[in-house]
């Protein structure tokens, strides 16, 4: 048979409150009855306030009167009976009454079916424990966890903030980027043009000088041969210089122009414009872009029927025999 000890470890009692419970109770039932008062504090509390109880004079039993023999004890506060004097402590210790008597009247002791009543209510009492230990724990954690998540949400803000500046930036840097590029692409283009008008200048200067000298020879050779001969020097010598008759039509050829004039189909209407005959296609398409605000990737010529696309942007007008005049039909991306 397990000893009253064993039977309070089984019931899922703490082994120090237990060896306490026995040693102030002397049996089963009274420590059941001491454990159920005792449940709510630790064993150190417990050893602590039987320490103080100890060495209080007012806790001290009644003598008995004569002829009597001690039963049990009286709270002469409260009325309650005790069958020993660990219990009367506890209760002085509980309630803080300190009017105590012996008394001749016995307690009677708990049946088997009081013991199972109270065995079961104190397992019931502990279960309630534990489990509003266990809610308790659940609802601690769904705090920790709230907690954390508010706490999170800063760092998540700042982090959202981070890459929407980040891509912002980056957007940024890829738009001056291409923007440089293109004035990049202006600028050679436009050094181009003039290279190539400081080319034809110089080409035209020199053939101009060349056609000078030969004519001044020519006058020269001509003036010496008249003097030799002993006649006036040629008439066409000096009408050569006249100018030309008013009204007389010119006909020039296309190498001879210095503009071109372009008629330009955009989603927007027509646009007229000049420009110098080394100017690129790109900067027409560059042009074109400023006035429609449109991103132009070609042209197309109706007669004769040609498209112009990427690869001739970097071609001159005069390149692509687009002088003295054209017509082209703007295509957009």
């Amino acid at each position: 048979m397990a000893s009253d000890l064993e039977t309070l470890l089984d019931m899922g009692f703490e082994k120090p409150k237990a060896e306490l419970a026995v040693k102030k109770t002397g049996g089963l039932q009274g420590a059941l009855e001491w454990l159920e008062k005792n449940q709510d504090k630790s064993y150190e509390e417990i050893t602590s306030e039987s320490a103080k109880a100890d060495d209080d004079p007012d806790a001290e039993p009644a003598p008995l009167q004569p002829g009597e023999e001690a039963r049990s004890l009286l709270c002469n506060e409260c009325g309650k009976k005790f069958r020993s004097q660990a219990q009367a402590e506890f209760h002085a210790s509980k309630t803080q009454h300190v009017d105590f008597a012996e008394s001749t009247e016995e307690i009677a002791p708990l049946t088997e079916e009081e013991k199972k009543a109270k065995l079961q209510d104190l397992r019931q009492q502990l279960a309630e424990k534990r489990a509003g230990a266990s809610e308790q724990d659940k609802i601690d954690k769904k705090r920790n966890e709230v907690r954390t998540s508010q706490s999170a949400r800063p760092v998540m803000s700042l982090l959202i903030s981070c890459q929407e500046i980040r891509r912002k930036s980056t957007k940024e840097t890829q738009d001056i980027k291409e923007d440089l590029k293109k004035k990049e692409q202006l600028k050679e283009a436009a050094a181009k043009r003039k290279e190539k008008q400081d080319d034809m200048e110089a080409k035209a200067r020199i053939k101009a000088k060349i056609a000078a000298d030969k004519e001044e020879r020519r006058l020269r050779n001509e003036k010496e041969k008249a003097e030799r001969e002993g006649r006036a020097p040629p008439v066409a010598a000096q009408t050569a210089s006249l100018p030309a008759m008013p009204g007389a039509a010119e006909s020039k050829p296309a190498s001879a122009y210095t503009e071109a004039r372009l008629r330009l189909q955009t989603s927007q209407g027509n646009l007229l414009k000049t420009f110098p005959v080394i100017t690129t296609l790109f900067e027409v398409a560059a042009a074109v872009n400023q006035e429609t605000g449109g991103e132009v990737r070609g042209f197309e010529q109706g007669f004769p029927k040609k498209v112009y696309g990427d690869v001739d942007f970097g071609a001159t007008l005069k390149e692509l025999g687009l002088v003295p005049s054209a017509s082209l039909k703007v295509m957009y991306a």
